[in-house]
C-alpha cells in the first residue's frame, strides 16, 4: 500500500513532494494504527479539512474491506490447493519488492536531511541488525535508537 500511496501522491498527482511525503510518513509511523491510514488522514485534513480527513479514511478502508472479505471467502474454499499457497508466497515476494522499491525512491531525500546518507545508513543497518538478526521487539529498538537519532539530527540542525 505504501508504494502505491507514494506513487499516486508524489509522482502521479503531485499533491505533495518527496520531502513532504517522507515527513508525513514519519509522523504516521509514530501514531497508532496503520501507516497508510494515518497518512491518508493527514493529507485529507491538509487539503480539505476535517471532512477531507473522513473522506480519505473512508476511501482507504471501504474498498480494501470489500476486497479482503471477498478474498477471505475464496481462501476458505480453496486454501488446501497447492496453487493457492504458491500464489501467496509469490505475493509475499512482490510485497517485499514494493517496500524495497519505495525505500530506494525515498532514499534520495536523505541527502537533504539533517543526518545525511552515511548516518542514516548506519541507523538503518543498526535497526536491521536489532530486528532481523537479534529479533528484538520493534518498540524497544525504536525507544533505543529513536532518541539517539533525534538528538543527532537536532544537534546538526541547531546552529
Amino acid at each position: 500500500m505504501l508504494a502505491v500511496a507514494q506513487r499516486e501522491l508524489v509522482e502521479r498527482k503531485q499533491w505533495i513532494s518527496h520531502q513532504q511525503f517522507l515527513e508525513l510518513l514519519s509522523v504516521s509511523q509514530v501514531l497508532p494504527g496503520p501507516n497508510v491510514v494515518n497518512l491518508s488522514l493527514m493529507i485529507g485534513d491538509r487539503h480539505f479539512g476535517l471532512r477531507g480527513a473522513f473522506v480519505a479514511l473512508g476511501g482507504m478502508l471501504a474498498i480494501p474491506l470489500v476486497i479482503v472479505l471477498a478474498v477471505t471467502a475464496l481462501y476458505a474454499q480453496y486454501a488446501s490447493l497447492p496453487m493457492v499457497s504458491g500464489a501467496l508466497r509469490g505475493m509475499g515476494a512482490v510485497a517485499a519488492g514494493l517496500v524495497i522499491a519505495t525505500a530506494l525512491k525515498l532514499a534520495t531525500t536523505l541527502r537533504s536531511g539533517a543526518m545525511g546518507v552515511p548516518l542514516s545508513a548506519i541507523f538503518g543497518l543498526l535497526t536491521f541488525i536489532a530486528i532481523a538478526l537479534l529479533r528484538w521487539p520493534l518498540v524497544w529498538v525504536l525507544l533505543g535508537l529513536g532518541p539517539v537519532a533525534v538528538a543527532i539530527a537536532w544537534r546538526r540542525i541547531k546552529p
